[in-house]
């Protein structure tokens, strides 16, 4: 994580392992099942954020799902959230209509939860998008988490839908893989998400990962300067 802040990233998503990660493609699932099996607990994460919070100036944000907040208690996890310099938390399984559950507690330990919206939000964006903080997850396209040579969502107008609807920044993820696909979408949004291609080499160099990691997220933030 701190080569991706020295290669430039303004914000560092950290994945707390779950069992069932739903909107997961092969690579992330296969990272999470490495992590379980290997003794990952929620508590270590939070020391782990809690470390390169200490090492970094962005903000840092959680990516997991319901069941790990609802296990572990919303007042309690938000707390170790904020001990652990973390800013924000993105639960791709929690529906907009239920959101307030979570939203209504980490609102008063100032964590945002970030608002996901999906090609087929459709009449649902302008809503989600008013409501939203921190900033905006958009899913570029339908099904599951992974690198795609091709994505054919017209996020154009779904990114011209959001800001219609708030000035918070908008930021396109899922498929995004290529420093020639950071490019095109950053004109679109104001951000990219990369996490599988990330994923995907650590999967492959393990102890040797973080130098081709930092050559590889400077490739995509050159790419949109």
């Amino acid at each position: 994580m701190l080569k991706m802040a020295q290669a430039g990233c303004d914000l560092i998503e950290i994945g707390i392992p779950f069992s069932d990660p739903i909107a997961e493609g092969p690579v992330i699932q296969e990272a999470n099942l490495r992590s379980l099996s290997q003794g990952t607990t929620t508590d270590k994460v939070f020391a782990l954020a809690k470390k390169v919070s200490h090492q970094v100036d962005i903000p840092l944000v959680f990516m997991t799902y319901l069941n790990v907040l609802f296990k572990y208690g919303y007042d309690r996890f938000l707390q170790k959230a904020v001990d652990s310099g973390i800013s924000g938390v993105i639960i791709p399984d929690l529906p907009f209509e239920e959101k307030e559950e979570l939203s209504s507690v980490a609102d008063t330990y100032g964590v945002e939860v970030v608002s996901l919206i999906a090609p087929t939000s459709e009449d649902r964006i302008k809503k989600i998008a008013s409501q939203a903080k921190g900033f905006i997850y958009t899913v570029s396209s339908l099904g599951v988490t992974g690198t795609r040579s091709e994505i054919k969502t017209d996020l154009e107008s779904i990114t011209n839908a959001v800001k219609q609807a708030t000035d918070i920044p908008v930021a396109i993820g899922f498929g995004i893989n290529t420093p020639e696909q950071a490019k095109k979408y950053s004109r679109i949004a104001d951000g990219i998400i990369v996490g599988s291609a990330i994923v995907k080499i650590i999967a492959q160099y393990g102890a040797d990962s973080p130098d081709r990691v930092y050559e590889y997220v400077k490739s995509m933030k050159d790419a949109i300067r």
